[in-house]
């Protein structure tokens, strides 16, 4: 860039030059709107009171989100409010009861062990692409405490983490914690410093959380209803489909991390789906399988299958800055996500009877 010293210029250039800093900032506010210019041009606030929560008990995360917004990372992450209008995805989940497992198809979350398959004859073959070559778009986020999934080595009964949310989870008779990695280590400061969460809930650092990217072709993709909660209303949203070939239209991507606090396992995108870096999504297991959640066991089993799974069988450390940045996004959202700020319940692992038989690996 060239900088002029105003006083060096003619009378006339003088004139021109102001007037070409006004007409700069008028088409900057045509373009943007006055209000709008000005939200640019200020340093970030604390959030605006969040709109009414249609899952009014975890509402408590906009409580959280005002005051001081600091925290050790540095960062700060603030949510707006999307604009309104129709929801297209609204309701559009369809009722299906639970059935006993005995007559239900594949169900998840199983052992992802290389080398594993379940003993539950199927047909059906689970995508093996990236969703996004299938036409498939993410429709949520949410995550579980521990992991659902079972990968021996990685996360499995031998995993540790923090005990103090489990504890009084255990005694509150909230939500199940499944596996964790075996990456903790208590002695390491990332694992336990203390980090100020500002948009995510009942969340710790040192812990295991499982993250779920439910995806569908008859989502609202590139959208602003492509987010939903819950999820099931994104999967259907439009109805185009085929429900004699669900894997190749409907399917989960799963990825396992413990959180730490350093900056350097930063991802500031993990809304849009698993993180693919070098080694990191690398390690897939393919297989069909269904919905999960902790009203789900190997007795009674989800009507919500068969659809494809694709788990990263690996542990991965990302910081705590990584799902707050995470949750910032989710309260952006059109369609009020504030239902999955939080860890959800992890089902037990389904056995071997409940597996289907068509595991596969990248």
């Amino acid at each position: 860039f060239i900088t002029f010293d105003t006083m060096t210029l003619s009378p006339t250039m003088k004139t021109a030059t102001l007037l070409g800093i006004v007409l700069l900032s008028i088409t900057n506010e045509e373009c943007y709107g006055k209000e709008e210019l000005q939200n640019r041009q200020l340093k970030s606030k604390k959030d605006g009171k969040s709109k009414s929560s249609k899952h009014s008990k975890h509402s408590k995360g906009d409580k959280a989100s005002k005051g001081n917004k600091t925290n050790s990372s540095g960062k700060h992450f603030t949510s707006y409010k999307a604009p309104t209008g129709l929801n297209i995805c609204a309701d559009k989940a369809p009722a299906l009861d639970k059935i006993d497992c005995g007559k239900a198809l594949g169900q998840a979350g199983t052992d992802v062990t290389e080398g594993y398959t379940g003993n539950k004859d199927t047909t059906y073959v689970p995508l093996t692409v990236p969703f996004y070559e299938a036409g498939l778009c993410p429709v949520n986020v949410h995550w579980h405490l521990g992991t659902e999934h079972r990968s021996e080595g990685q996360y499995d009964e031998d995993g540790s983490g923090p005990t103090e949310i489990d504890h009084r989870r255990q005694l509150s008779g909230k939500a199940r914690k499944g596996f964790q990695c075996q990456l903790y280590d208590d002695s390491v400061g990332m694992f336990t410093k203390h980090y100020d969460w500002q948009h995510c809930e009942d969340m710790e650092v040192g812990q295991t959380y499982e993250v779920h990217w439910p995806s569908s072709v008859a989502g609202a993709c590139g959208t602003l209803n492509q987010y939903q909660t819950p999820f099931a209303d994104g999967v259907f949203c439009r109805d185009i489909l085929d429900m004699s070939d669900l894997p190749s239209q409907v399917g989960v991507q799963a990825q396992v991390f413990t959180i730490v606090n350093d900056e350097k396992y930063y991802y500031p995108d993990l809304m849009r789906g698993m993180i693919v870096d070098k080694k990191i999504g690398s390690d897939i297991a393919y297989y069909t399988g269904s919905t999960t959640g902790t009203s789900h066991n190997n007795e009674i089993c989800s009507a919500y299958a068969p659809i494809t799974w694709q788990v990263d069988r690996k542990c991965n450390i990302v910081s705590a800055s990584t799902f707050d940045k995470m949750c910032a996004d989710m309260k952006s959202q059109r369609d009020d996500m504030s239902g999955d700020l939080y860890p959800h319940g992890s089902r037990v692992l389904v056995n071997d009877s409940n597996a289907s038989n068509n595991h596969e690996r990248s």
